[in-house]
């Protein structure tokens, strides 16, 4: 599982498919670079808190992708998670749960989307 480092990335990944799921946001988009893996990054507005809160709001979330994105997450596929103001403060258990359902209809939403314009 690879980070997405750069702006245009994060941007790239913005304008795809979003999903917010109780502590989290999901944005998912197919990655522009053939035949790669997965790639993840996360990130925390100032609205989240000060410097702390929002370190250990992206360290749940990596803690929670480094767990679910090898199962639920696909190939070729970028990933951002957007800490929300509760991130840092919910429950673990809930939050795998935030991901996992913001995985699932993510992928949903981009199989119609596949299926729409192949007719």
């Amino acid at each position: 599982m690879d980070h997405l480092k750069k702006r245009a990335d994060f941007l790239r990944a913005a304008r795809g498919i979003r999903r917010v799921e109780g502590a989290v946001t999901l944005e998912t988009c197919p990655s522009p670079e053939a035949g790669s893996g997965l790639r993840v990054g996360f990130t925390a507005s100032k609205k989240v808190g000060n410097a702390v809160a929002r370190n250990r709001a992206k360290r749940r979330l990596r803690a929670a992708a480094s767990q679910l994105l090898p199962l639920l997450g696909r190939q070729g596929h970028d990933y951002v998670l957007v800490a929300r103001g509760t991130t840092g403060t919910r429950p673990f258990q809930a939050l795998l749960s935030d991901i996992a359902t913001a995985l699932k209809a993510a992928h949903k939403k981009l199989d119609a989307g596949r299926g729409e314009g192949h007719a």
